[in-house]
């Protein structure tokens, strides 16, 4: 025991140190005041005349519950908690359980581990927070080595896919692969410089709409039914149905009669004209169709020579030829899925913004033409590789081969390797795929059944409050926190800066991982994460040693501090060795 209650100031128990304890290494112990209740509160300071005890929660039957609701009656016995009482709050000590994972060591209570329910972590959203150097590479490392311990049994269907900004988790992965059906998967784009590992790879015929505006870096939402057009006609223009060509037909007279009815000089309108015709014909309709008259024939070039008073000499002639063209509604053709590459689709493009009138407007060719030039340097950069696809395989096909080995075998962690790749475009990629992922879930008819967790190092790059819910409608990180819960796509954000992430994003996580942080307005978004997080609390995380961390959230009863271990092997991501590279002979 010890000792009898001497004051009840705000869910703060001031008890009597009857043996005079004064030593800080009890402050964090949990105690028990019984009476009809077990009210379970932390000792948060200590003197030599009395401890002060923060109420935490509640043991009811063989569980315990967050929150005091009640005080202790005044002469209800103080006694030190007891071990199957602890481990209601801090977890199961059954480390090699398949439903407990492990995260470190108790900071407070020696020899005891701190765990939680697998399902309580990995199907909710989380979030890792902390400064460089705190720990946060190592601890996640840690985390993931400890689902796959040697001596617990194989998750042989789990499905993690690691958006990895630095590579530096690929070496924490490698004994993985030593377990008895358990594989890991690299894709790079630093392909020919390593063995094992696989290119990252997006059929480009997958993309939508919405994932072209990201590619293409879309800053207006007027274009997106340009880009609409753009796939639709790039399945066109793929088929060889005669109807198909009619419709090429259709556009290309309508792009040459508005240039004809422009009202601009004749020899302005001769030289944009072939210009056009140079680019954008059929076989029906180019510079050398000939048109008939009666005694005589004439090509469409001809039609468009200027004569000596500056007027072009057939306009009428070519334009009664163009109008016959009739309109072919989109309705009468039946568009086939198909493979494409980004050379059929900048093609596809160019026949969307001509059918726009964009020849005739500078403003809108204009808008529309950062389109064409974004996906024409994309063409002829090395990012072309990362679409050069081979095979034609639908979303479902594709996003099951990402968790399958060349031979088919089962893959459970998908490391993706952004080291090498720009800033810019490794954050559309991650993008393009993670939405790749949300359709293939939320379409998933069991709904489910094939859970992926994403993980994503860097958030902060790449997880933000940008311009996409002004140009596309939405954030694909804010739709998957909100909405990916139930279909089983999860999320976790791995930051060293809590405030750039997107606030949507952070607030639909459910657990925390927080080391050690400086920042006032980071600590400050801690703070306001969770209800069940205090200023005491927040307190600790600022003098935290590197390798621990503040756990909070659903799958933990209380806030808790932990040391992980040390991974084995380490990610690259601990500080270079100044002195053995100084003085290295």
């Amino acid at each position: 025991m010890l000792g009898k209650i001497i004051k009840i100031d705000d869910k703060i128990i001031k008890v009597e140190n009857l043996k005079k304890v004064s030593l800080i290494d009890i402050i964090g112990y949990y105690v028990v005041f019984e009476n009809k209740k077990k009210l379970v509160g932390e000792i948060i300071f200590v003197n030599e005349v009395e401890f002060h005890i923060a109420l935490i929660g509640e043991i009811k039957g063989s569980g315990f519950i967050a929150g005091a609701e009640s005080y202790p009656a005044i002469d209800s016995k103080c006694r030190v908690i007891y071990k199957e009482e602890l481990e209601y709050i801090i977890g199961n000590q059954n480390v090699v359980a398949p439903e407990n994972l492990l995260f470190g060591k108790s900071t407070i209570y020696d020899g005891f581990s701190i765990t939680t329910n697998l399902n309580n972590f990995f199907s909710n959203h989380f979030a890792v927070v902390g400064n460089t150097g705190g720990g946060k590479s190592c601890g996640v490392a840690r985390v993931i080595q400890n689902v796959f311990a040697d001596n617990k049994k194989n998750p042989i269907n789990c499905h993690m896919i690691m958006f990895d900004a630095y590579g530096e988790y690929i070496s924490a992965l490698t004994n993985i692969n030593n377990h008895p059906d358990i594989n890991v998967k690299i894709l790079s784009s630093l392909y020919n410089e390593r063995e094992n590992v696989e290119e990252i790879k997006i059929p480009p015929y997958l993309l939508d709409a919405d994932d072209l505006a990201v590619l293409l870096n879309a800053d207006d939402p007027t274009l997106i039914p340009t880009l609409e057009k753009t796939l639709t006609y790039v399945y066109i223009f793929k088929s060889n149905d005669k109807i198909c060509d009619e419709y090429k037909n259709d556009i290309v007279a309508k792009g040459l009669l508005d240039m004809l009815s422009s009202g601009k000089p004749a020899q302005q309108i001769r030289d944009q004209a072939l210009a056009f015709l140079s680019k954008f014909y059929t076989k029906d309709l180019n510079v050398e169709t000939i048109i008939s008259q009666p005694g005589y024939n004439r090509t469409i070039r001809q039609c468009l020579n200027v004569d000596s008073q500056g007027k072009l000499a057939a306009v009428e002639l070519l334009a009664d030829y163009l109008k016959q063209y009739s309109e072919v509604s989109i309705e009468q053709i039946e568009i086939t899925p198909t493979v494409y590459d980004l050379n059929d689709l900048y093609y596809a493009l160019e026949f969307a913004i001509v059918s726009e009138g964009a020849m005739i407007n500078e403003n809108i060719f204009e808008k529309m033409n950062k389109l064409k030039t974004s996906l024409h340097s994309i063409i002829n950069s090395d990012l072309r590789k990362f679409f050069e696809y081979e095979g034609n395989v639908d979303r479902n096909t594709y996003v099951k081969s990402l968790f399958l080995t060349p031979v088919n075998d089962n893959v459970q962690f998908v490391d993706v390797d952004f080291n090498g790749i720009d800033d810019r475009f490794a954050k559309i990629i991650i993008k393009i795929m993670s939405k790749i992922l949300y359709k293939f879930s939320t379409s998933n008819p069991d709904r489910g059944s094939f859970p992926i967790n994403i993980i994503i190092e860097e958030a902060h790059r790449y997880v933000q409050n940008d311009n996409d819910i002004n140009i596309i409608g939405y954030n694909i990180f804010d739709r998957i926190s909100k909405e990916g819960r139930k279909y089983g796509l999860l999320l976790g954000l791995i930051t060293q800066r809590i405030s750039e992430l997107s606030s949507n994003a952070l607030s639909q996580c459910s657990n925390f991982i927080v080391f050690r942080m400086f920042y006032p307005e980071d600590i400050k978004m801690v703070t306001s994460i969770s209800s069940n997080i205090s200023l005491h609390d927040v307190d600790k995380v600022k003098s935290l040693r590197p390798g621990s961390a503040l756990l909070f959230g659903n799958a933990f009863k209380v806030p808790l501090i932990t040391e992980f271990e040390i991974p084995n092997p380490m990610p690259k991501s601990t500080n270079v060795d100044i002195i053995s590279k100084w003085y290295e002979e």
